[in-house]
Parts: structure tokens; sequence; C-alpha cells
């Protein structure tokens, strides 16, 4: 039987022969066209090939005429496909909310946002990930997520070779090529590229922090701030470096610990050039061009350069001490401080170097001490030559070149290239003596004085030159000493090229040059001085005020120096000893006509007789 259409053909195998209209009847006789991907059956191919295209999202058919986004803003020049989109785009520009939460009272600008903020009230997240346990309030954010399994970054930008997994993602980062920061604050009018830091910059205003931590109670004004610190609980560090076995609790200390293996430097101070790999050593190089303190505390009037300074100074007022260690009872007022305590418990001794024994609580501590067995001096100064172990070594001797002095004195505005001298010198004004010597009962304001001091009673000289065999307590010393072997002369006058093997040495030459005066005169007399000690030396002299007392006998002395060599003669201390023949005096002058007698044999008798008087 034949018929002129193929819908009667059908009807009549259904109607006659009793076939059962199923699925499969339907693919086979009805519908033989199938679509492989999610196999929904048509009767023409044609209408296979158009079901196709909602798959891969294929449209083809451009209208020439009519705009894709025929809605544009008359204040950006953004364009809309949708009246509506174009509305709630314009409560952007009027700060208008119409849309306020029921429940909190929150509003928003756009129906999409309120949307998303009602799930914050019942906690409904019903998009989950097939891959991993990740819940999602919305559908594009799970898609966005899963482009994070599949490694896919579609969205690319056409300035650098950075991608992305969203369209959103893109546009925050081609503000920072174009330096747009158009979301500014009302309160402050500081602006941001991004309207997440925006939000968060509002709670400095607001004091807000409403993620709180679960184990310890404390509160932080951002989710990943929060998430952060639940690792220092749960000692978790999931990101790891591919170069070597070290793990990091976040990703920008990852990033940061990378550059030491490339040696990048991205960061650059646009006033001298200098680079620097971390961006905070660029913010703490941008302080040496400042010329005041911005961030002064409201207690006590004193001014700081940074912000964390200012922070960790009020705990003082305060007298809050956040950070306390968790194998003994003390607390700290910075997290370095504490960090720095910790090692002094045993248990934390763990690195020892390899050839000598000694041990350190850091690695890095460690890898520099191993540099003195190895010699390895990798930090170069691109000025002069000179090589160093020590990257702080390297920063020191740098600002010799650039003239550079970061740390100023807040009570009489001296700089310093160090911080150490900063913190000696400070003791000036404070007249502080906190070290004693139990020996003679002297103080001292800094350690490394009463170190240097207490080698005379302990008569301990570690450092011997290795061509005479002279001993010295201090390692400048000695290393001044070898020049003398060697004929070493490395500092040049840059005026008259004389040579010089101790830097003071070329101090005092320059004046020559400079025709520079002394600028400390005396009142009683002529005489001027190039230092304040050496006028309060000399006004001795006018004076006669004799102000060191000897606190056994009570003897009085003008001058530190002759009071010193005097308790030698209480304590029986004689600590020049003679390198060549063991020979012991109380006077370093005694010592040194002591030598004749080695150098100038025919000096022997009459010297011989004098130091005996001397040294009874």
């Amino acid at each position: 039987m034949t018929f002129s259409r193929k819908k009667h053909l059908d009807s009549h195998y259904i109607s006659k022969h009793n076939q059962p209209y199923t699925k499969e009847y339907i693919k086979t006789y009805v519908k033989p066209f199938v679509c492989d991907v999610c196999g929904k059956p048509f009767r023409e191919n044609y209408k296979l090939k158009l079901h196709y295209r909602v798959h891969t999202k294929e449209k083809p058919f451009v209208c020439h005429l009519l705009k894709k986004k025929p809605h544009d803003c008359n204040v950006c020049g953004k364009a809309f496909s949708k009246k509506s989109y174009l509305n709630d785009h314009y409560n952007t520009h009027t700060n208008d909310k119409p849309y306020a939460c029921d429940t909190c009272g929150k509003a928003f600008s756009q129906t999409s946002y309120l949307r998303e903020h009602y799930l914050t009230h019942t906690n409904e997240r019903a998009f989950p990930c097939d891959v991993c346990t990740k819940i999602f309030k919305s559908k594009a954010y799970l898609q966005v997520h899963l482009r994070t399994h599949k490694n896919e970054r579609p969205f690319a930008c056409n300035m650098c070779d950075k991608a992305y997994t969203c369209k959103a993602y893109l546009t925050e980062h081609y503000r920072t090529h174009t330096n747009e920061k158009p979301f500014q604050c009302d309160l402050c009018e500081k602006s941001f590229s991004r309207k997440s830091n925006l939000n968060v910059h509002y709670r400095t205003h607001t004091g807000e922090k409403p993620y709180q931590c679960s184990v310890c109670l404390k509160s932080f004004s951002q989710p990943s701030q929060l998430i952060c610190h639940n690792r220092l609980h749960t000692n978790e560090k999931p990101y790891h470096c591919d170069l070597c076995d070290k793990s990091f609790s976040r990703k920008g200390y990852l990033n940061s610990h990378s550059r030491t293996h490339t040696k990048e430097k991205p960061f650059a101070c646009d006033v001298c050039g200098h680079t620097f790999s971390q961006k905070g050593h660029l913010n703490d190089h941008y302080v040496s061009h400042m010329d005041e303190k911005p961030f002064q505390c409201d207690l006590c009037g004193r001014s700081f350069l940074r912000k964390r300074q200012l922070n960790e100074h009020k705990r003082i007022h305060a007298d809050e001490k956040p950070f306390p260690c968790d194998l003994c009872s003390k607390s700290f007022y910075r997290k370095y401080s504490m960090q720095k305590h910790r090692r002094t418990h045993a248990s934390e001794q763990l690195q020892e170097s390899e050839f000598c024994g000694k041990a350190y609580s850091t690695r890095s501590h460690l890898n520099d001490h191993l540099r003195i067995h190895t010699n390895d001096k990798p930090y170069v100064c691109d000025m002069c030559g000179f090589s160093f172990s020590r990257r702080y070594e390297f920063n020191r001797h740098y600002r010799t070149h650039t003239n550079e002095r970061p740390y100023s004195c807040e009570v009489c505005g001296k700089a310093f290239a160090v911080k150490f001298t900063l913190s000696r010198h400070y003791l000036t004004h404070t007249n502080e003596k906190n070290y004693l010597c139990e020996v003679c009962g002297q103080t001292f304001a800094a350690k490394n004085y009463f170190q240097r001091h207490y080698r005379i009673h302990t008569n301990k000289r570690r450092y011997m030159c290795g061509v005479c065999g002279k001993s010295y307590s201090e390692k400048s010393t000695l290393k001044n000493h070898h020049r003398v072997h060697t004929d070493e002369k490395p500092f040049a006058c840059d005026v008259c090229n004389e040579s010089f093997a101790i830097k003071q040495s070329l101090v005092v030459h320059y004046r020559t040059h400079t025709n520079e005066k002394s600028q400390f005169k005396c009142d009683f007399c002529e005489k001027s001085f190039f230092y304040r000690s050496e006028l309060k030396n000399h006004y001795v002299v006018h004076t006669k005020e004799k102000s060191y007392v000897c606190d056994i006998c009570g003897k009085k002395f003008a001058y530190k120096k002759v009071l010193k060599t005097h308790y030698y003669s209480h304590t029986g201390l004689r600590p020049y000893v003679c390198s060549l023949c063991g020979k012991a005096f109380s006077q370093k002058c005694h010592l040194n006509r002591h030598f004749t007698i080695h150098t100038n044999p025919n000096k022997r008798d009459t010297l011989g007789v004098t130091l005996s008087q001397e040294n009874t």
C-alpha cells in the first residue's frame, strides 16, 4: 500500500499493524535521526543539524541591521541587550540601591545581587562540583570553578601573557595596565581597581570584622584572612615550591620565594629606579625618600614612618602582648620577638653545621655560617667589585656608595646607615648603661662594648694573625693588621689618589683638601677640635677636674682610661701579653716599649731595668 505523505504512512503503521508507540519504535521508524550527545530523536536530518547548535553554541546567522546590545549607557558608554539590564546598571552611577533584603535590610543595586544575598540567610548552595566537594550558590560560579579542574583559561589578556577563567577577572586585570580605579570611597576619597577591595576598605571605617576563628575567636575583615589564619592552627602548608622542598601557607609567600630561584625583581622604585623582588621591600625602601613621618601616636605624640610601627608602639601603652610563647609563659609585643625567643628553647636548635657542629635555629642562619667554611661570597657590589657572604653586609656596604642613611634619630635628627648604630646612638640620650662588668664594676651602654671590655679580664684573643702569630680580641683589628703584611691600602682619596690602610686615616686626610675647620672650640683657649669627646678631654687641662674616682682606694683621676689602668694595680691583671716571649704588662705602652727588646737587642739592658721598675 502506498501513501502520498510520510505522516500517513506513520499513522497506518500504528492503526493497522498494531505497532506499539514506543521510543524505540519512533527512533527506528518514525524518528530515525538521533543526537549522539543527548539521545534526542528527529524525523528529518536537517532538524538534527539545527539541534546540534544547542550543544556547540553555534549561532551562524547575524543581523547586520540590529545591534546585539542596542541599549547604551549615556554615562560610560557600556551597552546592554535588555533595557532592564541598563536600568540596573544606571544604579551604579547614581549609587541608588532600590532592592532591599527583607531579612536584614541590606540594599543592592541589582536584583541578581539581592538573589545571591538571600542565599547567605538560607545557607542554600544548590550547585555542587562533581570533581571536588565544593558547593556553589549559583550555576555561573560552578561553571567558572569547573574550568580550574579542566585547566581552561579562555579569557586571555592581549597586553601580556596572562589568562583567566572568567571575563570579570580579565576586566579587573586590564586595570593593572590602564591604572584605572573606578571604585571610590565616599568617606576618604581613596580609589580602588576592584569593588571587593572597596568593600574591604569600608570596614576600616566601620571597624567591622565579620569573620571569626572558631578556635581562638579572633576576628577578621576578609574571609581570605580567616582561611590563612586557620592554617596556623592546622599547620597546613598547601603551596609547594617545585624547585626545592619548601612549603608555604599562603600563595603570596610561595610567589615571593620563587623569585629567589629566578632572581626576578619586578617591583621598581619610581624615584631612584631600584628594583626589588617583593613589594614589601619596595614599600620599606620608599621610606628613605620620605621627609616626614605621617603616623603619629595620639597618646605620646611620637611619629612613625610606617603604620605597622605605630600599631606595635600602641601595644606598649596598652601593655598588650598578643604573641605568647607556647613553650613557656612569656609573651611579646611583636611576632618576630616571639619567634626569635622560641628558638632559644633547645628543641628548636636543629640546624647543625656539617663542618664544625655548630647549631643554629634557622636554616638561613646556618647557610650564612656555612659560607665561612666554603668561602662563598655570592653578593657582589657592582660599583667596586667587593663581594660579601651575607646580604646584610652587602646592603650596609652599598650605602657607602649611595650615602644613604635611612635610620634617623627622633631626638636629634642624626641619620645612620645601619640600624644597630642608631640603637646604640639612642643610649647617648638616655645615658642608659645596662651592662655591668662583675670583675671591675664598670658599666656599658652597648653589649659589644661590654664584651670587648670583658676580654681584658679573660685575656681572650680569638683572632690570630697567620703570618706573625700576633693575636687580637677584635676581628676588625686583625683585618687592619693584615694590611701591614700585604701592604694593602684599600681606602683611596678621590682627590689626590693617595691610599690608606685604615678608613679613619682617610677621613683625617680629607680635611687637608676641604680645609674643614674643627667645629668644637675651647672656651678657655684658642684650641679647637674635630670631635666633642676630644674637647671634653681637653677641658680637664683648664678645670683640673678629676671626676673619675676609684671605688676601692678613693683615688681620683682626670681621664677614664687612666682610672681603667689604675684598676689593674688592685686586680693584678696584666692584659697586654708579648706574643714572642709571653711576658705580661698592665699598660699597652709598656708592651710596645718591651717589643723593642726583640727588635733592637742593643737596647735590651737599659729597657729591661726600666720595665722591671715599672711593673713592681
